[in-house]
């Protein structure tokens, strides 16, 4: 059984990540849909606090009430399934402060989830190779995969098969009203009313890393048809973005800026909303401290 000596302390960037292209493109036998889709990792980020010591146990503590801090979390869950894989026994103690807002498709629980599992990995050693932590990553989310590794990706299967595309380039406003979309629920009603594969990615890996904006997609925005999530579109491209669309099942959408500047005086128009004007980052997940007591 692997373990650690004295107290191992590690604060970790857990980033969000924006879907610039979506497609739902068939169903497993088991329920889950097949994806393709492009993601990017974005500078806002959760700051996810992980020490590890001799011990047993796992707690879990988060700056939002609202959110649960026992299994039903998928940091929590993460570090399960590492102890587990690893063979490692040890005092996991996480500490999660919320930037990433809920309900967004912005991935912020996947990105917990693999801020957790890179800190694990670290702490104990590096037991498990990238291709286990990204099979364990899967276990927890589909999205998990992703915000471990990050960057620029397209992602197939349920989010687990990822390539590498060239890097997109760009600023970021996202603009999240004061609701927010439950996954499942999107899916169901996807599953109700289908949609054909709509077969724009060729066209847009074909455009990055520039004007990729055009080429942009993402089905669950065609399935909503919400007047609210179209009057923050519009509201984006009046204000200068050369492209704005939701992302993942919503509610944030996000418009691309040629620069902060610009982002910047655009998020003026969105009193009514969260915002943040955010950079394109080529990680899921950086360690930024590490403290050994």
């Amino acid at each position: 059984m692997r373990t650690v000596n004295g107290i191992q302390i590690y604060k970790l960037n857990a980033y969000a990540k924006l879907n610039l292209y979506l497609d739902i493109t068939g169903r497993r036998a088991d329920g889950y849909h097949l994806l393709e889709t492009v993601m990017q990792s974005v500078s806002l980020a959760d700051e996810v606090t992980v020490a590890v010591s001799a011990g047993s146990g796992i707690t879990l503590s988060v700056s939002r009430e609202d959110i649960p801090t026992d299994r039903r979390n998928t940091a929590y869950r993460a570090a399960e399934l590492f102890l587990e894989k690893a063979e490692a026994s040890g005092s996991v103690c996480i500490d999660i402060e919320k930037r990433i807002p809920s309900g967004a498709g912005m991935g912020g629980g996947s990105a917990d989830a693999a801020a957790v599992l890179k800190a694990l990995n670290t702490a104990f050693g590096e037991p498990l190779t990238e291709a286990q932590l990204i099979a364990i990553a899967a276990q927890v989310g589909a999205d998990v995969p992703f915000c471990l590794i990050g960057g620029t990706r397209l992602c197939r299967g349920i989010g687990e098969q990822m390539s590498d595309i060239p890097a997109a380039e760009g600023v970021f406003l996202v603009a999240k009203p004061d609701f927010g979309c439950q996954t499942g629920d999107a899916y169901r009603k996807y599953d109700e009313s289908p949609l054909d594969i709509y077969g724009g990615l060729e066209r847009f890996t074909a455009a990055l890393p520039g004007n990729y904006a055009p080429e942009m997609y993402n089905v669950f925005q065609r399935l909503y048809s919400d007047r609210r999530i179209e009057d923050i579109c519009s509201r984006l491209t009046a204000l200068g973005a050369k492209g704005a669309m939701l992302t993942g099942s919503g509610s944030a959408v996000f418009g691309v800026f040629d620069n902060e500047a610009n982002a910047n005086r655009a998020s003026g128009g969105f009193p009514d909303c969260f915002t943040a004007v955010c950079g394109c980052v080529r990680e899921g997940v950086s360690i930024t401290e590490r403290e050994v007591l």
